[in-house]
């Protein structure tokens, strides 16, 4: 009994530096995707090919992401957490190397996919960490803490990167991506020496995925993919937007940026405070999904200044991550044996939700403009809306 105490104890405050190079590590990751954001027409034009395919690489990164999130949930189940930690942005490193000496579009999606891949290995592995090192009682916050890594991408990662790029172009900011990737696999290597990740229990159940996916389980997954598919229709297209509509330059896109990414942060930090204070996480994650279809309406349906869709575009991407930290802090309270497992697939899920932001956001540019990205932003949030309702019920 004193063996199995000793874990939970470690738990009753909240391991920051752990939670700091963590959060760093989600920056990284995010940053190798997100950051093309503003360079989709430089890119279209350096690689002679067209912008819907180079926002499709995104599509093409999701998929690796996903796979390898998988190997590495039930992975770290069975092994352990340390070689995902610190493997996943060593390798990153190397394979956004490859993507700023890419001369091809195959080359750079070759790359890409690489690259994705060793996201996957990383960002599944670090949830279950942070899940394993907190009380129930605190897995909203600490979870959220990590998750505005993701979130610091557009505020600092986005923004920066226009700025950077437009002197040393989106080749350069891919190798400055490679040395961050660097730094955090050496922090997060120093820091599981001094405390070892998550190693495998003995007596744990062998760990698999139709073990992990109950119906509740795959309800919260589904809850995923429709929350991902919202945030990413605007993350990735929220610049092009921009300058398609109001003609504005890549500098100048950088504060419309700025003020989106506030947004995010600000809601992913509400949202974890929710998720701790208030029993029904899902009444949160439903309550935000469906203010964010509201949002999505008035941000693209709209258009009249731009500081008119500035605002808008904060108010969608706040409501949108206040649902996140509640459903994230939902697929954790699951048994540990396969706690793992379960994160690589929400992983998985959220490549997915990527895959068909990606998709349908190129479907609808060439067949409706951004005309039809209120609508369908709006439908995708209703439906997982409606899933955490009947969830409830």
């Amino acid at each position: 009994m004193k063996a199995a105490a000793a874990p939970f104890a470690l738990r009753e405050r909240m391991p920051w530096a752990l939670l700091t190079i963590a959060s760093l590590a989600m920056f990284t990751v995010a940053a190798s995707g997100t950051t093309r954001a503003p360079f989709l027409i430089d890119m279209a034009r350096d690689l002679s090919t067209s912008v819907p395919l180079i926002a499709n690489l995104v599509a093409i990164t999701s998929v690796s992401w996903g796979i390898t999130s998988i190997i590495a949930g039930a992975g770290s189940d069975r092994w352990g957490t340390r070689p995902f930690l610190v493997g996943g942005p060593l390798g990153l490193a190397v394979a956004t190397t490859g993507v700023a000496n890419g001369g091809s579009f195959l080359a750079v999606a070759a790359w890409g996919t690489i690259a994705g891949g060793f996201c996957g290995l990383f960002s599944g592995t670090v949830f279950t960490e942070v899940s394993a090192r907190v009380l129930p009682t605190q897995q909203g916050r600490a979870l959220g803490w990590v998750m505005s890594g993701q979130s610091l991408t557009l505020l600092v990662g986005v923004p920066l990167a226009a700025w950077v790029g437009s002197w040393i172009g989106w080749r350069g900011v891919n190798l400055c991506i490679a040395v961050l990737a660097l730094i955090t696999a050496t922090g997060l290597l120093a820091i599981t020496a001094r405390r070892p990740g998550i190693a495998p229990v003995a007596a744990r159940r062998v760990p698999s995925v139709r073990a992990a996916l109950s119906r509740p389980v795959l309800r919260l997954l589904a809850m995923g993919i429709a929350e991902r598919i919202c945030y990413g229709l605007v993350a990735v297209y929220y610049a092009t937007f921009l300058q398609s509509t109001y003609g504005l330059s890549l500098e100048a896109v950088a504060l419309p940026l700025a003020v989106f990414a506030i947004g995010n942060i600000l809601g992913t930090l509400l949202g974890g405070q929710l998720a701790d204070r208030l029993a029904n996480r899902l009444a949160i994650f439903a309550s935000a999904m469906l203010a964010s279809a509201v949002a999505a309406l008035a941000l693209f349906g709209w258009q009249q200044d731009v500081q008119t869709s500035v605002a808008l575009g904060f108010v969608y991407v706040f409501c949108n991550a206040i649902a996140r930290p509640s459903l994230m802090a939902s697929l954790s309270d699951v048994p540990e044996h396969v706690r793992g497992t379960v994160m690589g697939l929400n992983v998985t899920s959220n490549s997915i939700g990527w895959l068909g932001a990606a998709g349908l956001g190129g479907w609808m540019i060439g067949s409706f403009g951004f005309a039809g990205f209120g609508p369908l932003a709006a439908a995708v949030a209703a439906i997982g809306g409606a899933l955490a309702l009947i969830r409830l019920r």
